[in-house]
């Protein structure tokens, strides 16, 4: 552990304020670097997409895959890249024309490198992958990669990595689907997300000093659960606390018998879903629950059921939205390890690829 005034300078820390001017400089690299319209040659026009990833790769390509299902109206799904491993089976079955994308920071995860091996050698699927890094063994295998390389990070925990990575594969759909406002509406982001930024860090700092929690629960559905499942994620990477990810309907459904004052439900209210997760809000803070709500918009219910709300305001399409609503949640994570005084730069049992020893 570490003092609370030493790790005010984490790397982590920077890395989270930092990823407005990341994400311009990233649209900047691909636009000028042609990577989206290479990439979008591979695109058959009646593939089915197949996103891959391991643990915050793995939340990436949730959010990825449902998104790419509403830009462009096509079937796509995400798994674990050890599912591709140890079943391939399960997963290829029915799907007769797969596009697989393999998703890793570093370019080294063992799991992914491997899955890229199986589908590349052993099934003759060309693959494409997205990455922070050049010069990795996932670019040698996949037939093409898009390389965000001002994402890359120098901290262990995944961050500005993981937003800058979404809205690359965001944008590629938006190029393959020719939804003009919504590459549009990614590129209007990086200035709207800052002041949102500035005001959100502060106050959530304030939050978390002057409180406490026991357990940390994150709610979405459809597109923002794999921003849900990111979040819980960050609570526990950085913090070392016991966390939690379900879909807002579904914790009503039993898990529900947790909640309590010494709980804390991050509800990430969608547009598509707002009346009827606003329900699931009400019944929470009626339980007794302590509740941090992100939403775009907020009415009176919900901001007398929010005991934190984040109100975006952003006019862009819901599903350009995504890495906004990750910043509160990871700003969250940040301040509840410096809080418990954790080295968020060093985490406990955590580096920054799982390089599995006498394998890839």
């Amino acid at each position: 552990m570490i003092s609370k005034d030493e790790a005010v300078e984490a790397k982590t820390q920077n890395e989270i304020l930092s990823q407005p001017g990341c994400w311009e400089e990233c649209f900047k690299a691909l636009e000028e670097s042609a990577q989206l319209e290479q990439a979008a040659k591979w695109d058959t026009g009646d593939a089915e997409y197949l996103f891959i990833g391991c643990g915050s790769s793995y939340y990436i390509s949730q959010a990825a895959a449902a998104s790419w299902g509403l830009i462009t109206g096509r079937r796509a799904w995400a798994v674990p890249a050890s599912e591709v491993l140890l079943y391939p089976d399960l997963v290829l079955n029915g799907a007769a024309k797969c596009q697989p994308v393999l998703v890793s920071r570093s370019g080294h995860s063992s799991e992914v490198v491997r899955a890229a091996q199986f589908l590349e050698r052993t099934r003759d699927i060309r693959t494409l992958a997205i990455s922070c890094s050049t010069g990795h063994p996932l670019e040698e295998i996949s037939a093409f990669t898009i390389h965000l390389l001002p994402a890359d990070e120098k901290s262990v925990v995944m961050t500005r990595s993981f937003t800058s990575m979404l809205l690359g594969l965001q944008s590629l759909a938006a190029h393959v689907a020719h939804r003009k406002e919504v590459t549009n509406g990614l590129r209007r982001l990086p200035a709207a997300v800052q002041p949102i930024l500035d005001s959100v860090n502060p106050r959530i700092q304030q939050f978390v000093q002057a409180r406490s929690f026991a357990d940390y629960v994150f709610l979405g559905q459809g597109p923002f659960f794999g921003i849900a499942s990111e979040g819980q994620l960050k609570i526990k990477e950085m913090s070392c606390s016991y966390a939690q990810v379900f879909h807002t309907l579904e914790f009503r459904h039993g898990p529900k018998a947790i909640v309590g004052p010494e709980t804390l439900l991050t509800f990430l209210l969608s547009e598509s879903g707002y009346t009827a997760e606003r329900e699931v809000l009400e019944e929470m803070k009626e339980l007794g629950g302590t509740t941090l709500v992100i939403t775009n918009q907020a009415d009176e219910v919900v901001r007398r059921n929010a005991d934190f709300l984040v109100e975006l305001k952003l006019d862009v399409p819901e599903c350009a939205r995504l890495a906004a609503y990750l910043i509160t949640c990871q700003l969250l994570g940040l301040y509840t390890g410096l809080k418990k005084g954790y080295d968020i730069d060093r985490p406990r049992n955590l580096s920054r690829a799982v390089i599995l020893s006498g394998r890839s």
